[in-house]
């Protein structure tokens, strides 16, 4: 006997769920409904089956091929137009004449003993034998009487509480003998229960109806999915689970990763190389699909999680859907009954009421509040470009797909047979993603010179230096082990400006991608001396003069980064006595926590104190940005920082010009005028300090974040050459950097965070500049109000949902009252 499998459902009472897929490759614990049904089948001896498709049909052949997985012979049978339950298996009758032939839909859930159905069709020599199941709520199915030996008496298709005769309804599982196939007729729509079945019980046909003991549950809506899968890990029906059972109901598959310190209340199922780490919480009835990532102190109660999911740390999902490959962020909340589409971005802090349907590929806002469902409307991705490049986690948001993709499009904005420059930090996340990055770009017809591991800055100036048209450098996110950044640049080693930013987006969303003919592939190559180079270069450009009579002490914490690759070289040539910490290159942590970085900057100002250095630097991981620390062992903050090698550098200059965004204190105009020099206020934008920065006449420039320029050298940002410029002015000015901070006048600027939803940024800034009219306004970033009292600078980021504020005055409480001012108007804008 031969079974047909009816698969062609659109099953559209799930959307979002079937928005992108068809209802019988929904998950029921890890495996397609109909996988289940089809592995039903098997255990009842179906091996040869015909599945009728039409909704999606080429997402169902490609999953299940010809059936040899299951140890089964698969044929398909396609419908053009949607042909109805009886019209579908009319399709496949030239496979179905000989014999009789059992029928069952691909997404019911169900154990119904097929062969004793059989038994009981052939028993009374029946034409058609109907599967029948006392269900408590008959409403939604097709009700039908029998009699005392189960011949059928009497159908309704759905009815209403007044029309209901019987809880005994139809299951759509059939046994058939061929002749039943005349009643239909050909390429029509036609419904066995609605059409054919009252047709034959007029004509006096031999129909039975067989009650069946056993589980069968309709999966037809948000509801009864997540009942099928309870009921599933109730054992209420009998499935071939994999995976094995860690403790009573808590069940786990090949490769998944659970913490010793996880809380699992079974029953649960965690799917194929799942993770979930120390302080997460699964709840009874939670589904996790193959690949998902829960972090530490998320929390999911009954929640079906699909495959290749993030769950952010905190986040909170209860009674709910989240469809494949969507991402959750820090302490998202989805509500019971909500259902989650395929490819869904929810943003940190976002809530998701109870019933919200989001539609596959939506992105919702950081810190919004959704209760209504998201269909038609896409707040529009973000561009990809961020303060630090593209950024994300790794293999969630950043992954080797999305790196090919992205270097694919790098090199279709430039000629075949350009040259790149790449790099790396330590971290084994950035190795594996640069391999990607390369083979993308060499199969673009890109050559590429890679640099291996190394600093920010080193890739930076070979990227200006070598005949190259651009650079790409993967780092570890400053501060976040499990994300990465991916640093573009252009011929000059700067970041891409925002326009090129642009244009490389607007290739990559078209996915526009050139390839290489076979002969245009390009060439990988490894410069020999990229080190030496560098460092040669930069004591050429650097003015060292007086460093050998200083006879200067100074301490040095590479921070276990890549700065440390270089250092040896180039202090080996200055002639200083330098005590070097942290010198080793960690590939388990190439970056460090807020915690870490204090700990370790409390410990170079107890070695520059203790050792009587001149002064401590620590470099970041990648070697672009520095830390100070004085004579004393005082650590000096980043703002003072950029005052004191200002002062120091204009004060040996005596003229010139000096870039520094406009959310740099005025006591850096104080400075400059003190000692003839200008100052160009620039945006804060990526490529705006780099630009200033190569203009000619300038002679220094910053960002108040750590990052110095020397513009002698390069237009970019270098902790090892401010560090040896640094080195130069103390020992020709005898003055220690504790002399220079006393010199300085304090600043008193003050900065805010508001949080503001995306659509009301536009209106914010409209506000403000209301708000500001008879005021002196500065328009060069954001809006800057000047007033008698101070400055108030109020921008909105471009990456996150929250307008920044920046206030300075005389003294702190002015600063104080001015940003409480204009914050209010940013609230009050961000409200109405």
């Amino acid at each position: 006997m031969r079974a047909v499998v009816m698969a062609g459902g659109e099953g559209t009472r799930l959307r979002p769920m079937t928005a992108n897929q068809p209802k019988p490759l929904l998950p029921i614990l890890n495996r397609p409904i109909m996988e289940h049904v089809l592995r039903l089948l098997k255990r009842h001896g179906l091996t040869e089956t015909v599945v009728t498709v039409q909704f999606l049909a080429a997402l169902i052949r490609n999953y299940f091929g010809d059936g040899g997985e299951l140890g089964m012979s698969l044929h398909y049978a396609t419908e053009e137009v949607p042909l109805g339950t009886a019209g579908s298996v009319k399709n496949a009758a030239a496979m179905l004449r000989d014999e009789s032939f059992l029928v069952i839909s691909g997404d019911a859930l169900t154990d119904i003993d097929l062969t004793d159905m059989v038994r009981f069709h052939r028993e009374n020599d029946a034409l058609v034998t109907i599967g029948l199941k006392r269900v408590p709520n008959p409403l939604e199915f097709g009700i039908i009487i029998v009699d005392d030996h189960g011949k059928v008496q009497r159908f309704l298709e759905k009815p209403t509480w007044g029309q209901v005769f019987s809880d005994t309804v139809n299951t759509g599982i059939y046994v058939m003998e061929p002749e039943v196939l005349d009643e239909v007729a050909v390429g029509e729509r036609v419904d066995w229960s609605a059409d054919v079945f009252p047709r034959l019980l007029r004509k006096g046909a031999a129909l039975f109806g067989y009650v069946a003991e056993g589980y069968w549950e309709d999966v037809g809506t948000h509801e009864s999915y997540l009942k099928a899968q309870a009921d599933a890990l109730s054992g209420r029906l009998r499935l071939d689970l994999s995976g094995f059972e860690l403790s009573p109901g808590v069940w786990v598959a090949e490769g998944a990763s659970v913490d010793a310190e996880a809380v699992l209340k079974g029953p649960l199922y965690i799917g194929d190389y799942a993770k979930v780490e120390a302080g997460a919480e699964l709840r009874e009835f939670t589904v996790l699909g193959s690949n998902v990532v829960v972090r530490e102190g998320a929390f999911l109660h009954r929640a079906i999680v699909h495959d290749n999911v993030y769950v952010g740390p905190s986040a909170n999902l209860r009674g709910c859907v989240v469809g494949k490959n969507t991402d959750i962020m820090t302490g998202a909340r989805i509500e019971e009954g909500a259902v989650v589409g395929d490819e869904c971005v929810i943003e940190s802090e976002a809530y998701i009421t109870s019933g919200v349907k989001v539609y596959p590929f939506k992105t919702i806002e950081a810190g919004a509040l959704v209760n209504t469902s998201v269909i038609w409307e896409s707040r529009g991705q973000r561009g990809l470009f961020g303060p630090r490049g593209v950024s994300g986690l790794v293999n969630v948001e950043i992954t080797p797909e999305l790196c090919v993709r992205l270097a694919s499009a790098y090199a279709t904005t430039m000629k075949k047979g350009s040259s790149v420059v790449t790099s790396r930090d330590s971290s084994r996340a950035a190795r594996a993603l640069k391999r990607a990055v390369i083979s993308a770009l060499n199969a673009s017809a890109i050559n590429v010179i890679d640099l291996e591991a190394g600093p920010l800055p080193v890739a930076r100036f070979h990227t200006s230096r070598e005949t190259a048209e651009g650079g790409i450098a993967l780092r570890t996110t400053p501060g976040d082990p499990q994300s990465v950044d991916i640093v573009f640049m252009d011929g000059s080693g700067a970041d891409l400006s925002p326009a090129a930013q642009r244009r490389l987006e607007r290739v990559y969303s078209r996915q526009e991608f050139r390839r290489a003919f076979p002969g245009e592939i390009a060439e990988l190559r490894f410069p020999a001396r990229a080190v030496e180079d560098y460092a040669r270069e930069l004591l050429r450009c650097v003015d060292m003069t007086g460093l050998p009579e200083a006879e200067l002490k100074v301490v040095v914490d590479c921070a276990g980064g890549t700065s440390s690759l270089v250092l040896p070289t180039l202090l080996g040539r200055v002639g200083v006595d330098v005590l070097t910490v942290n010198a080793r290159l960690s590939d388990a942590h190439p970056t460090e926590t807020l915690a870490e970085r204090r700990r370790d900057l409390q410990r170079l100002a107890d070695l520059v104190g203790s050792s009587r250095a001149a002064f401590g630097v620590r470099f970041d991981p990648v070697g672009e940005r520095v830390a100070l620390v004085d004579e004393t062992g005082r650590l000096i903050s980043d703002e003072r920082a950029l005052l004191v090698v200002l002062d120091l550098v204009a004060a040996e200059r005596g003229s010139g010009r000096v870039a520094l965004p406009v959310t740099t204190t005025r006591v850096a105009g104080q400075v400059c005028g003190f000692h003839g020099v200008r100052v160009q206020w620039t945006s804060t934008a990526i490529d705006a300090l780099t630009s200033a920065a190569a203009s000619p006449g300038m002679i220094f420039a910053a960002d108040g974040r750590g990052g110095f320029i020397v513009p002698e050298f390069g237009p970019t940002m270098d902790g090892m050459a401010v560090f040896l410029r640094l080195l130069g002015l103390v020992a020709r000015t005898r003055l220690s950097l504790s002399q220079i901070d006393a010199r300085i006048p304090e600043a008193r600027l003050l900065k805010r965070t508001v949080p503001t939803p995306w659509a009301a940024k536009g209106a914010v800034m409209r506000s403000v500049l209301e708000a500001a009219e008879g005021l002196a306004v500065d328009t060069t970033d954001g809006v800057r109000v000047v007033t008698e009292e101070g400055w108030t600078l109020v921008l909105p980021d471009p990456a996150e949902a929250v307008t920044h504020l920046w206030a300075e005055a005389q003294d702190v409480d002015g600063a104080q009252a001015l940003l409480e001012h204009w914050a209010r108007v940013v609230e009050g804008a961000s409200e109405g």
